[in-house]
């Protein structure tokens, strides 16, 4: 079984230069299958914009936690399956290349069931030793897509001497929102052929379209993520 590839994005609204770190990931993305590349946009740090009375805000209190962990010095930087540290975007197709040779040691299945009414998310957890014991920690987060939000960037996305434009009407995705068990998750284990089943449960925020949003669950530990899976929501 092949590796997934967990991208953690820490861009900001105010980093102009953050659309060029999004679309370097839609190329992986477009070339690996959005399934193996698995983007979250962690919007934090100096340039993450926490909103006011005309401007929706993207970072989080979360997200700056793991900006402040990761020591994340400018933006766009990423992690790529938490191996080989921060790294700047022109260099994550080399690293994305060099963990999709590895073997995965484990595989996930995720399944959601949504409650519009309570706005209730149940998420259950299936996994399987692939190759090799794993020990580590497993963390589900909740992403959303196309979210509209103010965004600087350059008036030509690539091109910085086309100059610097504040859009309003910029598409947001796979933006982090919070964490479903805890900072970090939690202990997990599991031994080449063991299956196991877990079950957690969250609520969606009101400001959160059910719709657009997906449940990212992975297992990482001193090695790095060992295996990522996504999930859209399943509404009930």
């Amino acid at each position: 079984m092949s590796r997934c590839i967990l991208i953690e994005d820490f861009t900001g609204q105010r980093c102009v230069n953050c659309p060029v770190a999004t679309a370097e990931i839609a190329k992986l993305q477009q070339h690996y299958g959005a399934d193996t590349i698995i983007a979250v946009g962690i919007h934090s740090g100096p340039l993450g914009f926490a909103g006011n009375a005309k401007n929706v805000g993207l970072m989080t209190d979360t997200g700056n936690e793991y900006y402040n962990y990761w020591k994340v010095e400018y933006q766009p930087a990423g992690l790529i399956n938490r191996n080989g540290g921060i790294l700047n975007y022109p260099d994550w197709q080399a690293k994305v290349y060099e963990e999709l040779q590895k073997p995965a040691p484990l595989s996930l299945t995720i399944f959601t069931d949504y409650d519009p009414s309570s706005r209730n998310v149940n998420i259950s957890i299936i996994t399987l030793g692939t190759n090799g014991d794993t020990k580590g920690k497993l963390q589900l987060w909740l992403v959303e897509d196309g979210i509209t939000a103010m965004q600087l960037r350059y008036n030509s996305i690539s091109d910085a001497a086309s100059g610097q434009i504040t859009d309003h009407n910029y598409i947001h995705n796979h933006v982090f929102r919070d964490a479903v068990n805890g900072l970090w998750g939690e202990d997990f284990s599991i031994k080449e052929g063991e299956e196991k089943s877990q079950d957690f449960t969250c609520k969606l925020k009101d400001e959160w379209v059910a719709d657009n949003m997906h449940v990212i669950a992975f297992v990482y530990n001193d090695e790095g993520v060992q295996q990522v899976s996504i999930e859209k929501l399943y509404v009930n």
